[in-house]
């Protein structure tokens, strides 16, 4: 595409500089020539007087001299004779052409009427010069070396001269080779600047589109972090943000599959505590320690597949209205699941908030998986007769679900609470922490983890209605009186 753009830009250049440097050069050579024939009218132009005062040859000869082109031997003046009747052309007295005293006088004037009287060197033909005095208009005429301008100028009794000037050949092209190197030397230069700006504008085409190339080969080949720079025209930068979005798109949903997967393999820890604790009440004997190494075994695979998985920023979109989900009656649902084993513990559970209907912006199953994951954490992570409580707080912009026990507590809420802490690090509660983060956050809303009234840990649920309720109040309303709410409870 560079090579083509320079390309381009040279054939119109040279069109342009071809279409208008041909027809100014012509037009400086025809000035050249009509200022050189110029000067010869204005210098023949200045003999005329002259003529029409005397025909003498000094005179003549004085005036010529005294002409630039005279001086230079440019200059030629044609008198043609007197034609008188019965003579030719002189005229005589009585006498033989000379004075003797007796009266008789022989009158020549100049000694040259009735003669033809040439001053300067003719370069003309004598066609032309008869042309010329029969048309009565100037002419110019071809010689060797230039041409001759022959301009006529009336005598009298009816007879035309003619000043013949001599115009070289130099003179009429004087200037003219110059301006032709210079009009080259013009186009060349153009040439040359379209060639480096068009280069310039090729490149800055060339490089956005060869990134844009470069990057879609890498994301092609699995490296999902590369994106393109948005600079270059128009056109190029759109491109490279529809690649950007494409490629941020793409990175958004491998991250939302290994997050299903991740979810799906979470969820499958629920029953896994309820057979490992059906397991440890088989009593002893091989068939009692292969099932509880059968469930271990089950258990760490399933860790492995959500620590596998799990690599990217969850994503979960907030359901709306008419997608939400009923927290009474999850609740309901899920503790009655939980209270069987929790009987079968020894442990007391406690319910509160949920006499009626509180929706909530939030798919049902996911609202049943982040439950399920703290209650699984109450139970793996507390010994058996530990009592826990599940509480709901209906606020006007927000819902907020307590899951507390009266356990040993968590030593360090903010590890438990780090992103993707899956077990590897201290203070590690499992990934469940954040399926209840993702609930939350795809509200608006935060998880905190505290203290109890019962002692133990307590996990705060705050689960955002921002756009449910009063739409018309300011955003900004809506979240102080949230946090102000959350501070209350």
């Amino acid at each position: 595409m560079r090579w083509a753009l320079v390309k381009v830009a040279v054939a119109v250049t040279v069109m342009v500089v071809v279409a208008f440097a041909v027809p100014l050069g012509l037009v400086i050579k025809e000035m050249a020539r009509d200022r050189a024939f110029t000067n010869a009218e204005r210098q023949a132009a200045a003999i005329g007087p002259t003529l029409s005062i005397t025909t003498d040859r000094a005179e003549l000869e004085r005036a010529v001299a005294s002409t630039q082109a005279g001086a230079y031997g440019r200059m030629a003046v044609h008198v043609p004779a007197v034609d008188e009747p019965g003579g030719t052309g002189a005229s005589t007295g009585t006498g033989t052409g000379s004075s003797t005293g007796t009266g008789t006088d022989t009158s020549t004037g100049t000694g040259t009427e009735g003669l033809p009287l040439e001053i300067g060197t003719r370069r003309a033909a004598e066609e032309d010069l008869r042309t010329v005095q029969r048309i009565g208009r100037a002419s110019i005429a071809e010689v060797p070396g230039g041409f001759a301008l022959l301009q006529p100028t009336a005598l009298s009794q009816a007879r035309i001269a003619i000043v013949e000037i001599f115009v070289p050949d130099d003179e009429v092209s004087n200037g003219v080779d110059t301006a032709w190197l210079v009009l080259a030397g013009v186009g060349l230069a153009l040439v040359v600047g379209s060639v480096a700006v068009a280069d310039r504008l090729g490149l800055r085409m060339v490089e956005p589109a060869q990134r844009l190339a470069y990057a879609a080969h890498a994301l092609g080949e699995g490296k999902l972090g590369a994106r393109v720079p948005e600079e270059g025209p128009t056109e190029l930068r759109s491109a490279a943000v529809a690649f950007n979005s494409m490629a941020d798109q793409v990175v958004q949903l491998l991250a939302n599959e290994r997050e299903l997967a991740a979810d799906l393999s979470h969820r499958l820890r629920t029953p896994l505590t309820v057979l490992r604790l059906n397991a440890a009440s088989l009593g002893e004997g091989p068939a009692a320690d292969q099932t509880r190494s059968a469930v271990a075994q089950l258990e760490r695979e399933v860790d492995t597949i959500i620590r596998t998985a799990r690599e990217a920023k969850p994503q979960t979109v907030a359901a709306g209205p008419a997608g939400g989900c009923d927290v009474s009656e999850v609740v309901r649902e899920r503790m009655d699941f939980w209270s069987a084993l929790a009987e079968d513990e020894g442990r007391t559970a406690r319910v509160a908030g949920i006499g009626g209907p509180v929706r909530i912006p939030v798919v049902r199953a996911e609202l049943a998986a982040a439950l399920d994951a703290l209650l699984g954490n109450v139970f793996r992570h507390t010994p058996e007769g530990t009592a826990f409580a599940v509480d709901v707080h209906n606020g006007e912009d927000a819902v907020i679900v307590l899951v507390s026990d009266a356990g040993p507590g968590i030593a360090d809420p903010r590890a438990a609470l780090a992103r993707g802490n899956s077990g590897g690090r201290d203070g590690s509660t499992g990934l469940g922490l954040d399926i209840v983060r993702r609930v939350a956050e795809s509200t608006g809303g935060d998880v905190r983890i505290g203290r109890s009234v019962l002692g133990g840990t307590e996990v705060r649920i705050w689960i955002g209605l921002d756009g449910w309720r009063s739409p018309d109040e300011p955003r900004g309303h809506r979240l102080r009186r949230r946090r102000r709410r959350a501070a209350e409870v």
